[in-house]
């Protein structure tokens, strides 16, 4: 996950105070100052950690709390309250309309990721129904032209540029022009970096921003770039009316506090972040599930989101009779490794599971994982329809692992590995029987079908003994099935 470094210092601190047999001043004093620790460490702006440390100062008054209160609920309430109110600007960024012409004017520094994003931003847009179009009005890197064709023709999304023409507001007044008679809903201008902030880019943005008419300005950050973040921010947004922020490399960087304290400086909400090269590795931003996954709590509204996302509406009744039915085949494995694989980061699919650390996942487990569920997949391949829809692994004997090894180019023990984790698979598959899938965004109707006995028996081991056993789990469950904003997933005992 994205600033797993940040997220575990965090947890460490909070589960050391749990830990603690009475809260009093000073083992507040010490969770404080782990956090503040682990913010500064993650480039987060001091000004920001220090008025955040005061502020939960204020909310936690030790003296004032009776007895029957739990106060570490309610330090571990002010510290996720703070952490978004950090990354909340308090406002709605723009948002395009569907039939409606809107102009979008990306912005942000030569090698932040620009051109990329603007792809990413319209063909996240072109899959929920809008017809976009890009505009490339950069004409002071060669090659960004190039870049944005190349980019736009993989996406099927319709572009226009110029190699003779090098007046970027020209570019851009003729195609902004050009898509509003084509009845394009989504324009995206992008616009010249430079390698830093100067005069000379900042006054080709503020003429094309007035020729254009852009209904939004996004400005794009490179998540690396640290304590710079905030004043290059400022910068920008003092130059054109910046409405939002997309955040790019965010793939497993540890310090990306810096980039996300620029929504300080801008007073707009971070919108997309980007978590790798591919299309489809840019995520809507919305603050509550982030902070909570970045304190291991999870998101299991974004997990079902996720699920629903890559398994097709005309496959989920199908996938839920395999539920009820109990019966799992390697066709199904492979079925669900497909799914797996769309889904993005394991780590990014991981930490929306509550209690889950990105602690668990080892640096490079990500690519690890998907070059192993690749090579089963490859194996599976070279399998016949009798092998892959049978449920009994006594079927597979030596002679038929020796052909498969051999069709697929792998090692008799990789197709012996496989079919122990398909075993496991199975074990787990069984156990789900009877389990409903809600529908997109139901957290209620997921936590009606199913109890903490069920969940049990279904999550690994170590998860169940990060969010505290049976006892963590039937707590954290009830929360969920009460609040709907989740605050409830800092569930824990009463004060000791």
């Amino acid at each position: 996950m994205v600033l797993a470094d940040l997220g575990g210092s965090i947890t460490r601190a909070l589960k050391q105070m749990s830990n603690a047999t009475i809260i009093d001043e000073k083992v507040l004093n010490e969770c404080l100052n782990e956090i503040t620790r682990a913010l500064l460490q993650s480039d987060v702006q001091f000004k920001l950690v220090r008025d955040m440390q005061t502020n939960i100062k204020k909310i936690v008054n030790l003296d004032d709390l009776a007895a029957g209160h739990n106060k570490r609920r309610i330090i571990q309430q002010a510290v996720f309250n703070e952490l978004c109110n950090i990354l909340d600007p308090g406002k709605p960024a723009f948002t395009p309309k569907k039939g409606k012409a809107s102009v979008v004017m990306f912005v942000g520094l030569q090698g932040s990721g620009k051109t990329t994003t603007c792809t990413k931003y319209a063909f996240y847009h072109q899959k929920k129904g809008w017809k976009p179009a890009l505009v490339c009005a950069d004409t002071f890197r060669a090659g960004a032209f190039d870049q944005l064709k190349q980019n736009a023709t993989k996406a099927k999304i319709p572009f226009y540029g110029s190699y003779m023409e090098s007046d970027p507001v020209k570019i851009a007044v003729e195609g902004v022009e050009r898509f509003k008679k084509e009845n394009c809903d989504l324009i995206i201008v992008d616009t010249s970096g430079r390698h830093k902030q100067e005069a000379a880019l900042f006054e080709e943005m503020r003429q094309v921003s007035e020729a254009t008419k852009p209904d939004l300005v996004i400005f794009v950050m490179d998540s690396s770039i640290g304590q710079a973040a905030f004043d290059q921010a400022q910068a920008f947004k003092q130059s054109v009316a910046v409405g939002a922020v997309i955040i790019t490399k965010m793939d497993g960087h540890a310090k990306g506090g810096g980039a996300l304290s620029a929504v300080a400086a801008t007073k707009s909400p971070v919108i997309f972040i980007g978590t790798g090269e591919h299309m489809d590795e840019f995520e809507v931003f919305d603050v509550k599930p982030f902070v909570s996954r970045l304190l291991g709590q999870g998101d299991l509204s974004g997990f079902m989101n996720k699920i629903h996302e890559v398994v097709p509406m005309d496959q989920q009744p199908e996938l839920l009779n395999k539920l009820q039915e109990g019966t799992f085949t390697l066709r199904i494995m492979y079925e669900q490794f497909q799914n797996i694989l769309k889904m993005g980061p394991m780590s990014e699919v991981f930490s929306m599971l509550p209690g889950f650390s990105n602690e668990l996942l080892p640096k490079g487990k990500d690519q690890d994982s998907q070059a192993k569920i690749k090579r089963y997949m490859t194996m599976m391949d070279s399998m016949t329809n009798e092998e892959l829809d049978s449920s009994n692994p006594k079927l597979m004997n030596e002679s038929r692992m020796m052909r498969i090894a051999r069709g697929s180019g792998r090692q008799v023990r990789e197709v012996m590995e496989m079919m122990e984790e398909y075993k496991r698979l199975a074990k787990i598959w069984s156990k789900m029987k009877g389990l409903k899938i809600p529908k997109k965004g139901d957290m209620n109707s997921m936590t009606r079908n199913m109890n903490a006995t069920h969940m049990s028996k279904i999550l690994p081991p170590q998860m169940l003994k990060q969010i505290g056993g049976m006892g963590g789990l039937q707590s954290l469950m009830k929360s969920m099935g009460s609040n709907k904003d989740m605050m409830g997933m800092f569930g824990g005992g009463g004060e000791q």
